[in-house]
C-alpha cells in the first residue's frame, strides 16, 4: 500500500458526504485530514510486518492503516447509514446520547480530537469466542491497543465489505458506564452497530484491535 491508498480512503469518505455530515466544504474536510498523507506513506514501509491477529485462532493479514474521523466531526449515529455495503446501509441501536456516552478505556490515549490514522489493524478472528473483558488483556499483553467504537465505525465506513470478508468485533477501546460492550456485525443483511454484554462469549465476535495511533 502507498498513499494511493490513503487517497482511496480519502475519497471514500467524500463520495460517502461525510463532508455534509460534519458541516465542512470538501476542501476544508480534505485540508482537516491531508497532514496524515506523509504519516501514512512512512507507515506503508513498516507497519505491514507489525502484529498479527491477536490470541490463538487463525489469522488475517493486519490493515497497515486507516484514516479516522472521530465523533468530534461526524457521529456514529449519522455515519452509518452513509455506509453502503451491497444493497443495504448501515444502522445502530444506539441513541446519540448513548454514543456519546462512550469514552476511551484507560490505556487508550487518541492523538487528535479529529482526525488520526491507527495502524496494524487487526478486527481479532483469534479471539472469536472470547469474552470482551477478557480479550482486552491479551491484546494489551501483546503491545496492542482495542479499537474504539469512533475508529470502528472509520473501519466500516473505508472497508464496508470487512464483515464479510473477516469477522464480526467488539469495539472494547471505548466503553460507557454499563457493562455493554460496542459491537459490529451483519443484521439482517446490514451491518449494524449494537452491543453485546462484556461477559459474553459468541463464536462469531472477535475484538478489535491495533498496533498504535498516529496524528
Amino acid at each position: 500500500m502507498t498513499t494511493t491508498e490513503f487517497d482511496r480512503q480519502l475519497r471514500t469518505y467524500l463520495d460517502t458526504g461525510w463532508p455534509d455530515l460534519s458541516g465542512l466544504s470538501v476542501e476544508d474536510f480534505a485540508a482537516m485530514v491531508e497532514p496524515l498523507r506523509d504519516k501514512a506513506a512512512q507507515l506503508e514501509a513498516t507497519v505491514s510486518d507489525e502484529g498479527s491477529s491477536v490470541g490463538t485462532g487463525p489469522v488475517d493479514p493486519p490493515i497497515p492503516f486507516a484514516l479516522v474521523v472521530t465523533s468530534q466531526v461526524v457521529t456514529a449515529d449519522r455515519a452509518l447509514p452513509s455506509i453502503h455495503w451491497r444493497t443495504t446501509t448501515g444502522w445502530t441501536e444506539y441513541s446519540a446520547d448513548e454514543l456519546a456516552a462512550y469514552a476511551p478505556v484507560d490505556g487508550v490515549e487518541l492523538p487528535h480530537p479529529t482526525a488520526y490514522l491507527v495502524t496494524g489493524v487487526d478486527t481479532g478472528k483469534g479471539t472469536l469466542d472470547v469474552r470482551a473483558k477478557d480479550a482486552v488483556p491479551i491484546i494489551e499483553a501483546q503491545g496492542r491497543s482495542p479499537l474504539t467504537v469512533d475508529e470502528g465505525v472509520c473501519l466500516l465506513a473505508l472497508f464496508p465489505g470487512i464483515l464479510k470478508d473477516r469477522n464480526a468485533f467488539f469495539l472494547p477501546g471505548s466503553r460507557d458506564t454499563t457493562k455493554r460492550v460496542a459491537a459490529l456485525w451483519v443484521s439482517k443483511g446490514h451491518p449494524r452497530l449494537g452491543w453485546c454484554w462484556e461477559g459474553n462469549p459468541h463464536t462469531w465476535l472477535g475484538s478489535a484491535s491495533c498496533v498504535g495511533r498516529v496524528a
